[in-house]
């Protein structure tokens, strides 16, 4: 089961058992359902070693990969500490094409693959490297931070990236009292606000887009969960928009979360995110209920035990991922400065 024929021929017969596995929040794996995925997660394993392999998962894809085959599992930021310490030679990284280019970039000699091929982002692909240097012409002198979802071209444009966990802390640091902020617009909006409830008054200008999945929710998903859920604490990430936010008893990206929610003494959790980071939530606190209003990366999901499987024996050349290296030169300084600033 080694070789893209054997897993061509395998894909329909696991597609269609894996039907019948649940990831709905509170519901629970059976043994059957990892008895299904059991050879395949096996195999991954082994050809790990074989090929000197490490793979990263965000916290985003399905249980199957973050907790049957991944080295690493975490949020943008903690991904991309994380690759900067790999010492095997080739990288799996089950994400999205963003984030393996950031691997790519922290390891040139590397071989860096995603299985899902090109699978995109909202918020990285709505906006290219020429797009944020017309922005930075109409506000000169003005530093600029990147959000972390963003392509390899806009971070060599940019001074420093940034990731939910650390943007009001690296923003709060930065020289002058206006900042340019790409290419999430919704969570440019709730920096301002951020910083000034720290007493940072700058001035956030910003362009871009959003993200597919957070940008969706609306102030009665939360007013409908409080209405079912009495005395409920309600999660949601920063990319959403500000009035929903501001109804949140908790605004942070997926480590802030999982920290929220672990430390609290509350018993019951409405979550506005990613299937994905439900998924972990319940695994790493079942003691605890989960309600999920909607939310599902279809970018992430193109990740699978197939694909990563196939990226390990015959990689496809969607697969492999590459950086051009002046881009990939001015990129890494923009990403070295967000470790630096962060410690």
């Amino acid at each position: 089961m080694s070789s893209a024929v054997d897993i061509e021929r395998e894909s329909s017969r696991l597609f269609s058992q894996l039907k019948n596995v649940s990831l709905r929040p509170g519901a629970k794996w059976t043994p059957d359902d990892c008895r299904v995925v059991a050879p395949y997660t096996l195999e991954i394993n082994r050809l790990k070693k074989e090929k000197d392999a490490f793979i990263l998962a965000h916290s985003y894809t399905n249980p199957e990969i973050m907790y049957g085959v991944a080295d690493a599992v975490g949020d943008s930021y903690g991904l991309s500490l994380a690759a900067s310490k790999v010492k095997q030679k080739t990288i799996i990284f089950a994400g999205v094409w963003f984030m393996a280019e950031t691997a790519k970039i922290i390891n040139p000699s590397k071989t860096v693959l995603i299985p899902g091929g090109r699978a995109g982002c909202t918020l990285a692909d709505s906006m290219t490297g020429e797009d944020l240097l017309n922005f930075k012409k109409k506000h000169p002198g003005a530093p600029v931070l990147c959000y972390i979802n963003s392509t390899a071209d806009v971070k060599a444009q940019s001074d420093v990236c940034v990731t939910s966990a650390n943007v009001v802390k690296i923003a709060a640091k930065m020289p002058g009292d206006k900042i340019i902020f790409v290419p999430d617009m919704l969570m440019a909006q709730n920096l301002t606000g951020m910083l000034h409830a720290q007493g940072v008054k700058k001035e956030i200008v910003y362009t871009g887009g959003s993200c597919c999945v957070h940008d969706k929710y609306i102030t009665d998903n939360v007013k409908s969960m409080r209405d079912k859920y009495p005395g409920i604490k309600i999660l949601i990430h920063p990319e959403a928009s500000p009035d929903v936010c501001a109804l949140c008893d908790y605004v942070g990206g997926t480590e802030g979360t999982l920290k929220y929610v672990a430390e609290s003494k509350d018993k019951t959790f409405g979550l506005l995110t990613e299937i994905g980071l439900v998924n972990r939530l319940e695994h790493d606190n079942p003691d605890k209920t989960f309600i999920w209003e909607r939310g599902t990366c279809a970018y992430m999901k193109k990740n699978t035990l197939f694909n990563t499987l196939q990226a390990l024996t015959e990689p496809a050349e969607r697969q492999i991922v590459t950086v051009e290296k002046k881009t990939a030169r001015a990129a890494l300084k923009c990403i070295n400065k967000m470790f630096e600033m962060s410690r």
